[in-house]
């Protein structure tokens, strides 16, 4: 009898452990839909009192972000685990791009940048919805200039992952990368240091007028959720 109540309880244990092992690691998965971000943090105080920037350069109009200079605006904040959740719009011939995990903010190579751009340039994986020159959209989700898109960005460890127009996109290891220069399909990239080896903590960026057009792009509904 003691035999059996031994077993029964040590097997209670075990699904109990299982199950509180899958309920944590579901607490930073990925989420499969636009969440609701009511309650979440804005990325950027209106005042730009959090923001590495310059007079001038970024401004809110009518609680929309609107790049006014070719600088990349940065949260003075370093974030690691996150979701963040943004809309934009892209005038013809924009380009920008949301900036993550940078190790220095002088270098736009030393970060992961999710591209924001109106056409492909002639860069390798330079559509909107990329990674910039790493990892391509599953497929094409932008819309038309002038109408509102919606990012969601989860970072968790070594995974990145994209919720584009209500769908995803990429969910990335960048643990394969493994070699400077090379992408996992075999394509080549600018980044001098693999992906895997890149930080996993830094500042967030939006990147300013970019391209030869320096034609703007609009940033609104900013919200971050730092998770474990």
């Amino acid at each position: 009898m003691l035999n059996t109540m031994f077993t029964l309880f040590s097997r209670r244990v075990i699904v109990a452990v299982g199950l509180g092992i899958f309920a944590a690691s579901g607490l930073n998965a990925a989420p499969k839909s636009h969440p609701n971000t009511t309650d979440w943090q804005s990325l950027f105080a209106e005042d730009f009192s959090d923001a590495v920037t310059k007079p001038g350069d970024w401004v809110f109009e009518n609680h929309v972000l609107v790049a006014k200079t070719h600088e990349t605006l940065w949260t003075k904040k370093s974030y690691a685990n996150f979701v963040l959740d943004l809309e934009f719009k892209v005038s013809k011939e924009a380009n920008s791009g949301v900036f993550l995990h940078s190790s220095n903010i002088n270098d736009v190579l030393a970060a992961l940048e999710v591209q924001v751009h109106e056409n492909q340039d002639g860069a390798l994986y330079g559509m909107v919805g990329a990674i910039y020159n790493a990892q391509p959209p599953s497929k094409n989700m932008a819309k038309p200039v002038g109408e509102w898109n919606h990012f969601t960005i989860t970072c968790n460890g070594s995974h990145v992952a994209l919720i584009f127009n209500g769908e995803e996109v990429f969910d990335a290891d960048l643990n394969n990368w493994k070699e400077p220069h090379l992408n996992p399909d075999g394509t080549k990239n600018k980044f001098a240091k693999a992906l895997k080896d890149f930080s996993r903590s830094g500042p967030i960026g939006l990147q300013g007028l970019h391209g030869k057009a320096q034609a703007p792009v609009w940033y609104r509904n900013i919200r971050i959720k730092e998770t474990k």
